[in-house]
């Protein structure tokens, strides 16, 4: 069985909130195909291989995993109850079986954690992805609640790091956002194709900053 969906009780004011934090890909893509969405007819992989560093050598889901743990550490410090969708590298899970198991264990919110890449090895910067209000598959509590999440993730990652704030990108194309019926956000902490990013995203130092910033934009989403 894989070691999914583990969970971590919270403390105080935060216990009743269940925050599930995906740790974007894992060792091996899946390419045979789910649907886009509940009902879609168009089909799109279950899950690819993700990015590499450019400098570091490092593969996202290594980068991913190691920023989810790090975050679940913090919010388990701020009282929250934490759900892992995976601890290790060695799982099956494509994106829609991710959004699903969130919504399964009575989440609240489902946190994404990926970096990004680019043709264009200058671009950097930050960016969370959300639906748009005629995104087909969710409704529009769920619409609305994920595009405040993830303004508030992204500003707050951004004020933490001192990265570039590439905003909220709006997609209605991604399967781990599609299958979510509770409010879910993309984090993308960077580009693993620009060399200062990269080195920056495999610090320790650096990595810290970008878990505050997630988790202060969690906390300003339930300030909201």
């Amino acid at each position: 069985n894989d070691p999914t969906g583990i969970y971590y009780p919270g403390h105080g004011q935060y216990a009743s909130k269940i925050i599930v934090i995906d740790a974007g890909h894992q060792n091996y893509a899946m390419n045979d195909t789910e649907p886009n969405g509940p009902g879609s007819n168009v089909m799109k992989f279950k899950l690819s291989s993700g990015t590499v560093g450019v400098a570091t050598g490092v593969w996202e889901h290594e980068l991913n995993l190691e920023v989810a743990l790090m975050l679940r550490d913090l919010l388990l410090e701020r009282g929250y109850t934490v759900v892992m969708i995976r601890e290790t590298g060695n799982v099956t899970i494509s994106n829609a079986e991710r959004a699903q198991m969130a919504a399964n264990q009575g989440a609240d919110i489902l946190v994404r954690i990926h970096a990004n890449g680019s043709d264009n090895t200058s671009v950097a910067g930050a960016l969370t992805m959300a639906p748009s209000n005629s995104n087909p598959y969710l409704g529009k509590s769920v619409i609305s609640a994920s595009q405040t999440l993830s303004r508030k993730i992204v500003d707050c990652f951004c004020a933490a790091t001192g990265a570039k704030n590439q905003g909220v990108m709006q997609t209605d194309t991604m399967s781990g956002i599609n299958w979510s019926s509770i409010p879910v956000s993309i984090v993308e902490m960077g580009y693993m194709t620009n060399r200062t990013e990269d080195l920056n995203m495999a610090s320790t130092s650096y990595q810290t900053k970008m878990v505050q910033g997630i988790a202060n934009g969690i906390d300003a989403y339930y300030g909201a």
